[in-house]
């Protein structure tokens, strides 16, 4: 008797049918149950399960450039970009990425272009927190980018939705005399 030769007593296209309707009701216990999984619950789960940081929504961008080739040593005009950084995150929910750039030079010691979009990324990095323009619990950095000698700084927002009663206003508070 060969492996493939049905068994005896029972067709193949019986079994073949069978596999296919159970397939079939598993398709359809899952479209039901998918119905009522917590969209937020199921994403928080799957990024726990692979250790994945929730990616920060970009809000904003700001940039310092003129590096000078080869060069990790920040550029004279900074300041404008720092305030800038200080207003935006100053609510501690934004998350500061850098992503340093070298449009093609490299690092003189190296020879490493990598290398380069880093160092002038820490660079970056150093001036916002000497600043106090940002943490360092906030700043996190991007692969090194192929952009032009610089950083870019991206302005994500991090942080949960804050609550309905959070977000109004305060009531005032009567005036002397008035009814309470």
């Amino acid at each position: 008797m060969n492996r493939f030769d049905p068994a005896p007593g029972r067709p193949l296209w019986l079994t073949t049918l069978a596999d296919l309707s159970l397939l079939l009701v598993g398709f359809f216990v899952f479209l039901q149950a998918a119905q009522a999984v917590d969209k937020r619950a199921l994403t928080a789960g799957i990024r726990a399960g692979f250790d994945a940081q929730p990616i920060p929504m970009t809000v904003d961008r700001a940039a310092i450039d003129g590096f000078a080739p080869g060069s990790a040593t920040l550029p004279a005009g900074t300041a404008n970009t720092v305030e800038f950084v200080r207003g935006a995150a100053a609510d501690r929910r934004i998350a500061v990425t850098l992503t340093g750039g070298t449009a093609g030079d490299v690092d003189p010691t190296t020879g490493s272009a990598a290398i380069l979009a880093t160092d002038r990324a820490r660079a970056v990095a150093a001036l916002l927190v000497r600043e106090g323009a940002v943490t360092p619990a906030q700043i996190a950095f991007a692969p090194p980018g192929t952009g032009g000698r610089g950083v870019s700084i991206d302005l994500g927002f991090a942080g949960e939705r804050q609550a309905v009663a959070d977000r109004q206003a305060p009531l005032a508070a009567p005036a002397d005399g008035a009814e309470k």
